[in-house]
C-alpha cells in the first residue's frame, strides 16, 4: 500500500458511482484491446491515474483472455488491414518467441490499427451504455418513489 501512497485511497477508486464505474468500463475495454502483456497491470495504472473505478477497470481487461484473444485480434488485424488497404495474410499464428520475431513484423501496423480502432470504439460503446443504463435505473426508482408516495398520501 505503501508503494502507491495516496493514488489508492481516492474513494472514486472504490465506490460504485456513475462517472466512476463508466471510467472504468472505458479503461479496461481499451486496454483489453492494447495487444501487451500485463494488461490488468496497465487497466490498475490508468484507473488510478484517471481516478475511475480500479475493479471495474481491471475486470473489464478480461473481456480479452486466452479463449478469445485469437478472434479478437484476428478481427482487429482484419479490420487494421482493411483500413490501410493492405490484403490480409494468411499467417499461422502461435505463441512462442519465434513467431513474435518473425512473423509479428509483417503484421503489427494493421494489428495495433485495428486493436486502436476497436479499443476506442469499445470504451465509447461501454462508457455510453454504463451512463444509459444508470440513467434508465435512477429513472426507475424515481419513479417508483413517485409512486409509493402518491399511495401513501392517497391513504391519509
Amino acid at each position: 500500500m505503501h508503494l502507491f501512497g495516496k493514488a489508492l485511497q481516492n474513494p472514486d477508486l472504490w465506490h460504485l458511482n456513475r462517472n466512476s464505474v463508466a471510467g472504468g468500463v472505458s479503461i479496461g475495454l481499451f486496454i483489453a484491446f492494447v495487444p501487451v502483456p500485463f494488461q490488468m497491470l496497465l487497466a490498475a495504472a490508468a484507473a488510478m491515474a484517471s481516478g475511475c473505478n480500479l475493479p471495474i477497470a481491471v475486470l473489464m481487461v478480461w473481456v480479452t483472455n486466452p479463449l478469445t484473444i485469437p478472434p479478437l485480434f484476428f478481427a482487429a488485424y482484419k479490420l487494421g488491414a482493411w483500413l490501410l488497404d493492405e490484403t490480409p495474410r494468411a499467417i499461422e499464428f502461435s505463441i512462442s518467441f519465434h513467431w513474435l520475431a518473425t512473423k509479428l513484423a509483417t503484421v503489427w501496423k494493421p494489428l495495433l490499427l485495428g486493436c486502436l480502432v476497436i479499443g476506442t470504439s469499445s470504451a465509447a460503446f461501454g462508457n455510453a451504455t454504463v451512463r444509459l443504463v444508470w440513467r434508465l435505473h435512477v429513472l426507475h426508482r424515481w419513479n417508483a418513489r413517485r409512486q409509493q408516495r402518491g399511495r401513501q398520501e392517497s391513504t391519509l
